[in-house]
């Protein structure tokens, strides 16, 4: 089963709760997210980003710059910009992107479920950044972003949550590149029992998006229960900010690559290498993307060509190694182009799917980058399969798309 709760949410006034929403924490630096805030002071970034209220030169994990999210938050509540619900409630959060809508329960997720792998992850994380979530949440005490998790599709949940859909909700706005926010409150107790028992038949569920602020939860849990004598597992640490969705409704954007140089080779030498292991061919059309799993796209020197993976390539056991992007660093970026680990190296460059192949000739054009890979989008159902093995997803595998706005509910620790 799933163990989810309700929770009494911090939200902003809905006057103004398309002001305060913004952009998730990793998805702007600091510089975006001072531009962003510039003209508005309401923006949740003074919460989440708080060193864009201090000076350039402090370092990100300064302890100020935790105080001033603390500073910044008591003011917003002071001032009534975030008002906390009386009551403990779910939410559901719907986004529409073109012609694309995913809805997901928004709910506090079970730190031991997590701890005993039923949320499951599919990547590793960095010391650096859980323990700059912990630090925030340890400030603030408070989580201020929620994780993105998913769930196989069930009947009875959709037909719950389409209920839900049918009420008035409490925002429903346009924000950051066209996306409509539409938020419901979920109060009534019927209403919340029966998500309660729906999600008991619900026994796993992943992390599509915020390994790190789940790691970070649980470590802030773990810290939390060796302070708190005779805890009882009801307190709020022991649950993490979530958004669920059904599987079936999330969409994954490629996450394409650029590298510097073509590592000592000259352009014949790395092509005739490269047509060793796939089946290339010039495009003559405009390139649109990989078309299909195991293809991709290579720009090098004003051309597209398409590379097709053979069988042999294509067809492995591992959940890991079949992979598109296990395939191509695992025969052009490590072998040909010297990329041996891609989290660390900065001759390569990873391009969200969502700038689009215009962004990548662009990248290249410039002479700043020697060739573009555009890939096919890794499918939901490969990232519970990977999940599920216990193994870990190379990374820059998936790109979610719509991100999840930070502000629109809050989940305080006391």
């Amino acid at each position: 089963m799933a163990k989810i709760i309700p929770f009494c949410g911090l939200r902003p006034a809905e006057s103004i709760a398309s002001q305060v929403a913004s952009h998730p924490y990793d998805v702007v630096d600091s510089n975006e997210a001072r531009e962003l805030a510039k003209d508005n002071p309401d923006t949740f970034l003074h919460v989440i980003k708080p060193e864009i209220d201090l000076d350039n030169t402090i370092s990100l994990y300064d302890p100020q710059v935790y105080a001033k999210g603390k500073e910044n938050l008591s003011a917003f509540i002071e001032k009534e910009i975030l008002i906390q619900d009386k009551k403990p409630c779910f939410y559901v959060y719907k986004q529409i992107m073109g012609k694309h809508e995913q809805t997901g329960l928004v709910a506090c997720a079970s730190v031991d479920e997590y701890l005993q792998n039923k949320i499951k992850k599919h990547e590793h994380t960095r010391p650096e950044k859980v323990n700059d979530r912990v630090a925030l949440m340890n400030t603030l005490n408070a989580q201020t972003g929620p994780v993105f998790l998913a769930y196989r599709q069930s009947n009875e949940i959709k037909k719950i949550i389409d209920t839900i859909l049918a009420q008035k909700p409490v925002n429903d706005f346009v924000s950051f590149n066209d996306i409509r926010h539409i938020f419901y409150l979920v109060d009534e107790e019927n209403m919340i029992n029966r998500l309660l028992a729906a999600f008991d038949s619900v026994l796993t569920l992943y992390i599509a998006d915020g390994h790190h602020r789940s790691e970070g939860a649980s470590q802030y849990c773990l810290k939390k229960r060796d302070e708190v004598k005779n805890y009882t597992g009801a307190e709020e640490f022991n649950y993490f900010l979530s958004v669920i969705f059904p599987e079936n409704e999330l969409l994954i954007l490629p996450y394409n690559r650029v590298v510097k140089d073509l590592n000592g080779l000259s352009q014949d030498q790395f092509m005739i290498k490269v047509n060793e292991k796939f089946i290339m061919e010039e495009v003559n059309r405009t390139f649109t993307g990989a078309a299909q799993k195991n293809q991709f796209g290579l720009y090098i020197d004003g051309k597209w060509y398409v590379l097709k993976a053979p069988k042999n390539l294509a067809e492995l056991d591992d959940a890991v190694e079949r992979l598109d992007v296990s395939i191509l660093q695992n025969n052009i970026l490590n072998p040909l182009l010297g990329i041996k680990d891609p989290r660390t190296d900065t001759r390569i460059k990873f391009v969200g799917g969502i700038r689009g192949i215009n962004s990548l000739e662009s990248l290249v054009d410039s002479g700043e980058y020697a060739v573009a890979f555009s890939l096919f989008p890794t499918e939901m159902k490969q990232v519970m399969d990977v999940a599920d093995a216990g193994k870990v997803m190379p990374p820059k595998s998936t790109w979610f798309e719509p991100k999840l706005l930070s502000g629109l509910v809050t989940h305080t620790l006391d």
